[in-house]
């Protein structure tokens, strides 16, 4: 056993600091300089920057900075970029993945601090929390603010954990963890990988930091926030669906069959006092039908929680074969 851990104690641990960036040539190059070139439990700090379609000098800039350039060609969105992080960080031998945006409102020096719980083994990913304080960053939207709220306390309710700051990017993920993420939303994946995470019992640590928030940039995610709030929702719901079939279609279909039964009674009322269903026949065959659709979504519950083994089945394989391929040489 002592031989053993001294072994573990001296693995070379590889670092890969990953920015996506669309069109950053304004900040890039400084934020690629400002990030540590040592941090205590390191071997290797390499740099890749994920570019989603830039029209811009940014590629080029990057390249001079001493970035690894990975281009989709085109733009894809934050979500995408996210999966070609992860599937290169896994590619060039990870044992820790590092996201930080591209416009400088995160502090490099951080990111010591988000690495530090999984060196320690205290942790298998690591989120910023820019909200330790409880109180609106510095020109941050009131409306931006509220919404991370709300989303943190969905996401929390959801995964059965408490979420301090769903929607921050500037995150740390041990190897492990990176090999059984399996992710398929391309607008965003903060929320989801919380979600993907949190449901597979990996271990969540915050680290309260300090963002600083320019309120001449226009975000290259949120064109607006109620699209932001639809698709964030919209992924949350489905990652909901997969992970918890019985509940999801189980409350629906209750609520559906409530409904019914609501009509059901009022068409019965109504006839026991006159002694005829009309003017409200309609409302009777409508109660009936309701019944009808919340059994079966009931139905559609257990056949989901049935797929929902075989799923869990299959990410165990795709674990397996991620290990094979990206095993460290």
């Amino acid at each position: 056993m002592a031989l053993l851990f001294f072994i573990e104690e001296l693995a070379v641990v590889n670092l890969i600091i990953s920015i996506p960036a669309l069109n950053e040539e304004r900040t890039i190059a400084r934020v690629i300089e400002s990030l540590p070139k040592k941090i205590p439990g390191v071997e290797n700090i390499s740099v890749q920057v994920i570019d989603d379609g830039s029209t811009d000098r940014t590629v080029e800039l990057a390249k001079k900075s001493g970035a690894h350039v990975f281009s989709h060609g085109a733009n894809l969105g934050v979500g995408a970029a996210f999966h070609s992080a992860v599937d290169q960080a896994l590619e060039c031998g990870a044992d820790i993945l590092v996201t930080i945006d591209a416009d400088g409102q995160f502090d490099s020096n951080d990111i010591s601090r988000l690495v530090s719980p999984i060196l320690k083994k205290n942790a298998d990913f690591v989120t910023a929390n820019r909200f330790a304080e409880k109180k609106r960053p510095k020109n941050m939207s009131r409306v931006k603010f509220w919404g991370n709220q709300r989303m943190s306390h969905l996401i929390s309710k959801i995964s059965g954990k408490k979420i301090k700051d769903a929607a921050c990017g500037f995150r740390a993920y041990g190897r492990d963890a990176l090999l059984n993420l399996n992710l398929l939303g391309k607008f965003t994946y903060t929320q989801e990988t919380i979600l993907d995470l949190c449901f597979k019992n990996f271990r969540l640590v915050h680290v309260p930091i300090v963002v600083k928030y320019f309120p001449e940039r226009k975000s290259r995610v949120v064109s607006t926030i109620r699209r932001y709030a639809v698709q964030s929702f919209l992924i949350i719901l489905k990652s909901y669906r997969d992970y918890r079939p019985m509940r999801f279609f189980g409350y629906t279909g209750l609520l559906i069959f409530l409904a019914g039964i609501a009509l059901d009674i009022f068409v019965f009322v109504h006839y026991f006092q006159v002694g005829t269903f009309s003017p409200y026949k309609a409302f009777g065959f409508l109660g009936g039908l309701l019944n009808l659709i919340g059994v079966l979504t009931g139905i559609m519950g257990l056949l989901a929680d049935m797929l929902t083994r075989q799923r869990l089945t299959q990410e165990k394989i795709l674990y397996l074969q991620k290990s094979r391929k990206y095993a460290k040489k």
